[in-house]
């Protein structure tokens, strides 16, 4: 179903920039925390590829594409280098890698979804799998790096939602048989919309209700 969406080339160019965007991400955290060169592409390897790596696992895509298609392995080696070298330039221009950021979300919360829907997994399940697509790399990278990981803290901006709403309007579509090249970009694009108003608003989800607490907060 992915190749009647996208041509192979492109799917595959897509991938490629979404990976090295979100290994970009983790090679800059790893910065922060004084890792050394092998440290920065790990962090770079498990954020860009954890998610998708997580996906083919349960769903059984084995050997995951992680390990069958080099250039998925190569490219958060090339993003190690260029932050390990040029980390102050890339510190500077945060907010677009954000933006690339955002636009990786959206594609890989559909591609996530539609895969998982393709291995014979329920509308509800490839859509998890689809937000876990997008997200899994994130929350592996926060752990190894000893952090709470950004998607379950309050004061972080919405990050999982968008995905969440990408992947459902993917299930929709595959519900009512309508996805096609259009909606499947619609459904991404909304999850990239949302994830930019998330960052330019700081829209956050609410806790718990009535929460009263004489714990300080934690940052």
């Amino acid at each position: 179903m992915l190749q009647e969406l996208f041509t192979p080339s492109v799917q595959h160019a897509l991938d490629l920039a979404g990976i090295f965007v979100f290994a970009i991400s983790g090679a800059l955290l790893a910065v922060r925390k004084n890792f050394d060169v092998f440290g920065i592409a790990v962090l770079a390897e498990v954020t860009a590829l954890g998610g998708g790596l997580l996906r083919d696992l349960i769903i059984g895509a084995v050997p995951p594409a992680a390990f069958t298609d080099l250039g998925y392995f190569l490219m958060p080696l090339v993003a190690t280098v260029l932050v390990f070298f040029l980390h102050p330039h890339v510190e500077r221009i945060q907010v677009a890698v954000n933006v690339f950021d955002a636009a990786g979300l959206g594609l890989f919360c559909v591609t996530g979804t539609v895969k998982a829907y393709e291995y014979g997994l329920g509308l509800t399940s490839s859509a998890a799998l689809g937000v876990a697509t997008a997200v899994g790399g994130g929350v592996l990278r926060d752990v190894l790096a000893n952090e709470v990981p950004s998607l379950l803290r309050w004061d972080r901006d919405l990050y999982a939602v968008p995905a969440i709403v990408g992947a459902t309007m993917v299930v929709l579509c595959l519900r009512f048989d309508t996805l096609d090249a259009l909606t499947s970009a619609l459904a991404a694009a909304t999850a990239f919309v949302l994830r930019l108003l998330a960052m330019r608003y700081h829209w956050r989800a609410p806790r718990a209700w009535n929460r009263r607490s004489a714990t300080a907060e934690e940052s």
